[in-house]
């Protein structure tokens, strides 16, 4: 299994829907959290080359974007292969 982590912030709809699909693929992650002004958010935003938004998905390290990104994989078919595969 791959290592999953996702940063997120409380009360970000974008952040419960990357979850809830993490959760619906039965996929094993870190949720950290990283509201404004926290170190995590720094961190996040280090990790995934300047972006500044929540949530930042990482698997094995490799940055793959947000929820719209993961739910572009999901749609194209390659997020599971990525979440087993990584």
């Amino acid at each position: 299994m791959p290592k999953i982590e996702i940063y997120t912030q409380p009360g970000c709809p974008y952040c419960v829907r990357a979850v809830a699909l993490l959760d619906h693929k039965k996929a094993s992650f870190t949720e950290i959290n990283a509201p404004h002004g926290t170190q995590e958010r720094v961190d996040a935003r280090e990790r995934s080359g300047g972006r500044t938004t929540v949530p930042q998905i990482f698997v094995d390290g490799r940055a793959i974007g947000g929820c719209d990104d993961l739910f572009a994989l999901e749609r194209s078919g390659k997020l599971d292969a990525l979440l087993q595969a990584a």
